[in-house]
């Protein structure tokens, strides 16, 4: 069987972000396809790995390494432009359009013409609505008017629009209530799988990582080390 090579790697990695210590991960790599779960990040530490995972920012210590390079290596704006493409990012800080509706929302990564979208791009916004679950009916409400769970599965409706190979969720349950988060995990985790796109869920509750992806990890802030248990299951 032939092995599946890693799409992110980590290597004792740190990386100060003012917090009480620094961001740590000790080891580790993301195949392509897979789904993996990191419990025990907080929202500071989780935006600053998800700068770290995409290239934004380098480690203080150790090695970044995207589809087999390196970040070190990522020269200039337009080289970092066309890594970042392959990442799709599911994060309350990715700004929605609130007076505007689901399919105009999701028209946006394709063209600024939106009022009203181009029919080929209304048909992609539309195909991608449905893809992600949102009911026909919400399709022309404002944003404004969705639900958290709805919300969530908007953006990643966004994050899904130019067939990324991985998708960070960035503490994506955090304002969803609690009764749903087993549901909306679900439903995430099956949508990558139908795409064959990796993930990689940061949360910092171990029921709604169990729902959303098929490997879960602890991490061990001080160490940096991941560990996985079945337990949760």
């Amino acid at each position: 069987m032939t092995a599946t090579r890693p799409v992110v790697e980590l290597s004792a990695v740190s990386k100060d972000y003012h917090g009480l210590r620094p961001l740590r991960i000790a080891a580790l790599a993301i195949a392509e396809a897979e789904n993996t779960a990191i419990v025990g990040v907080d929202a500071p530490m989780a935006e600053t790995l998800v700068n770290l995972v995409t290239g934004a920012v380098l480690p203080d210590r150790g090695d970044v390494r995207l589809f087999g390079r390196p970040t070190s290596e990522i020269t200039d704006s337009a080289d970092w432009l066309a890594v970042v493409d392959r990442f799709g990012i599911v994060s309350e800080r990715a700004v929605l359009l609130e007076p505007l509706s689901v399919v105009q929302n999701l028209s946006m990564p394709f063209t600024l013409e939106i009022e009203p979208p181009p029919e080929d791009v209304r048909q992609r916004a539309e195909a991608l609505a449905r893809e992600v679950g949102l009911p026909e009916r919400s399709w022309e409400r404002p944003v404004a008017e969705l639900g958290a769970a709805a919300r969530a599965q908007l953006r990643l409706g966004r994050a899904l629009a130019l067939g990324p190979a991985v998708v960070i969720f960035e503490h994506v349950n955090a304002a969803i209530p609690r009764t749903e988060w087993t549901g909306v995990g679900r439903h995430l985790r099956s949508t990558l799988a139908a795409r064959r796109t990796a993930s990689l869920v940061l949360t910092a509750d171990k029921t709604f990582a169990a729902s959303a992806a098929e490997r879960v990890l602890m991490l061990d802030a001080a160490t940096g080390r991941l560990s996985e248990s079945r337990r949760w299951f």
